[in-house]
This record gives structure tokens, C-alpha cells and sequence, in this order.
């Protein structure tokens, strides 16, 4: 059973993914390693994906809202280029999950810059904890 919180992940990061209003196939392919990463099969994350529920899954703990929030920026780096409308997304999800709006900018600048490099998602959330 996947858990609604994490349904939701996937329907976020899709709609990261068209943000830009140009659905590339690496943003795609990303979608299906993140799903793997967590038990979740092609057939699963299809289903999810043609099958909303638009259900509000805001994660809980902040080290899942880091790591929510690092997948919808590793996603918006998959085609190499940041657009304004994949940055105010990833704002907007900041303030869903709960931060303080001055630190967003901030938060999304991180996020941004450690996706750019491909920090492992271990080794940013050890960052954090610093």
C-alpha cells in the first residue's frame, strides 16, 4: 500500500516536471528512478499519475519535507535549466510544507544549488543536521 503522502509526492513532481511547459523525457525518467528508489513499480506510479486523487499529502517530518522538497529540485535540474515558473513551484511547495516564507528563498536557493551537483539526498540531509 502506498501511503498518500507519498502519492502525493509523485503527482508534485510530476507537476514539477511541466512546469516549464516542456515535459522532457530525462524529467520522465527521473519520475520512474524516484518511484523505484521507493518500492514503487512502473504499473504503481502510472496508476498514480493517470488516477489522481487530489488528496493533500503534506509529508511530516521535516527530514521527508527536505527530502520531498530536494526530489522536486533535483527534478526541475533533470533538463539542465531552471525556469522561473519551476522556482516559484518549488516556493510554493516551501510554504505548503510549513516554512517560514523569509527562509524560502533561501531554502529553494540550497535545494537548487546542491541538486545542480547532485548531492545524494543522504549526504543533504547530514547537512542540514550540521
Amino acid at each position: 500500500m502506498i501511503s498518500i503522502e507519498l502519492k502525493s509526492h509523485f503527482l508534485r513532481l510530476y507537476q514539477m516536471a511541466f512546469a516549464d511547459d516542456n515535459f522532457d523525457v530525462l524529467e520522465m525518467q527521473m519520475l520512474y528512478k524516484f518511484a523505484e528508489e521507493r518500492g514503487v513499480t512502473r504499473e504503481q506510479l502510472d496508476d498514480i499519475l493517470l488516477n489522481p486523487s487530489h488528496i493533500p499529502g503534506i509529508p511530516k517530518t521535516l527530514e521527508e519535507k527536505i527530502e520531498y522538497l530536494y526530489d522536486l529540485a533535483l527534478m526541475i535540474w533533470a533538463d539542465n535549466i531552471v525556469t522561473d515558473d519551476e522556482k516559484n513551484t518549488l516556493k510554493k511547495y516551501c510554504l505548503k510544507f510549513g516554512f517560514i516564507e523569509e527562509n524560502i528563498e533561501e531554502l529553494c536557493q540550497f535545494l537548487l544549488d546542491n541538486a545542480k551537483q547532485k548531492l545524494p539526498k543522504e549526504n543533504l540531509i547530514e547537512l542540514l543536521k550540521e
